[in-house]
This record gives C-alpha cells, sequence and structure tokens, in this order.
C-alpha cells in the first residue's frame, strides 16, 4: 500500500510539473536586483512601479477576492512561481497571500500590470522553504470580486 501512495504522489508531482509550462516564460525584469530610483516606496518598504496602466477605477480591499496573473523572482533572477508559466491565472483573497501582496495589490486598478519588490519583511520572513530574501513580482490585475 505504501508503495502504491507514493506512486500515486509521484504521477500526481510529475502531472504538476509538465502542468507548469504550459505557458510562455516570462522574461527577468532588468531591474530586478533591486527597486529602480523611480519606484514608488511606500512607509512599510514595499516598493513598485507601474508596467502597464489599467483601465479601471476601483481599488481592491482586503474583504474582496482578486484575479491575477503574475510571476516572481528572486533578486538574483530565478524565477520560482509564474501563473503566466502555467498558462492559468490565479484567484485568491487578499488576506490570504503575504503582506507584500496584500499591500501591492491595494494600490492597483483592473487591467494594471504593476513591478512589486517586496521586503522579506512582507514576504516569507525567512521560512524554510519559501524564497528568501527581497522578491520581485510582476503582477497584472485582471479582475476584482
Amino acid at each position: 500500500m505504501h508503495l502504491r501512495s507514493f506512486g500515486l504522489a509521484l504521477a500526481v508531482t510529475i502531472a504538476a510539473l509538465a502542468a507548469c509550462d504550459t505557458g510562455p516564460t516570462p522574461a527577468v525584469p532588468a531591474d530586478v536586483a533591486a527597486p529602480p530610483a523611480d519606484a514608488a516606496v511606500t512607509k512599510s518598504g514595499l516598493a513598485s512601479k507601474v508596467i502597464t496602466a489599467g483601465t479601471g477605477t476601483v481599488h481592491p480591499t482586503t474583504s474582496d477576492t482578486v484575479t491575477v496573473h503574475y510571476s516572481g523572482w528572486t533578486t538574483d533572477s530565478q524565477m520560482f512561481d509564474s501563473s503566466v508559466r502555467r498558462g492559468e491565472p490565479t484567484r485568491f483573497g487578499l488576506t490570504q497571500v503575504i503582506p507584500g501582496w496584500t499591500e501591492g495589490l491595494q494600490l492597483m486598478v483592473v487591467g494594471e500590470t504593476r513591478r512589486l519588490w517586496i521586503p522579506e519583511a512582507l514576504a516569507y520572513r525567512g521560512q524554510d522553504g519559501r524564497p528568501q530574501g527581497m522578491l520581485v513580482f510582476d503582477v497584472e490585475l485582471i479582475a476584482i470580486e
């Protein structure tokens, strides 16, 4: 029974990894190592820059659910996650993610793509098994519910 469970888990893992490559691999941002001088910085230390202006006028709040496409890198240019590469946007409540995402998404409107430089204190705070240090995300806000 144990080997059967392991085999099923391995098959699911392989299928999940294969699904990670259905979309294009986004290019590493040229400014991934540090926020540029023209990035806006909040009191918490979150830096951001609008890459593509949005068409909406409403900003999400912490009680909202959003649909986004995103890609995330460490400052040494290693992509660690991407809904773009998976070929499917993701949906979540704003309180279900790291604090830097909660704060950064509230700055956005639908249709906007924004680059976020999230300091470790607003990211995974050194948790084992998670990306370490400042993280960089390109986030496209698709919908607010």
